[in-house]
């Protein structure tokens, strides 16, 4: 179980670092994301949008 807003705040100011994917357990992408500074920012975008609709707590 994950905090939606921890998730969201953590994507929004270190999106292109991909913390926001270590948090949620998803280590391979979360290094995807730090080598390619958010999938070249949009799928930092893209996230911080998921994270808005998804249910509090969320379970991944």
């Amino acid at each position: 179980m994950k905090n939606k807003w921890a998730a969201f705040f953590l994507c929004l100011f270190f999106g292109g670092l991909g913390i926001h994917k270590f948090y949620e357990g998803k280590i391979l992408l979360g290094i995807v994301y730090l080598f390619t500074v958010g999938i070249f920012g949009i799928g930092w975008i893209i996230d911080l949008i998921i994270l808005l609709f998804k249910p509090n707590p969320y379970y991944i």
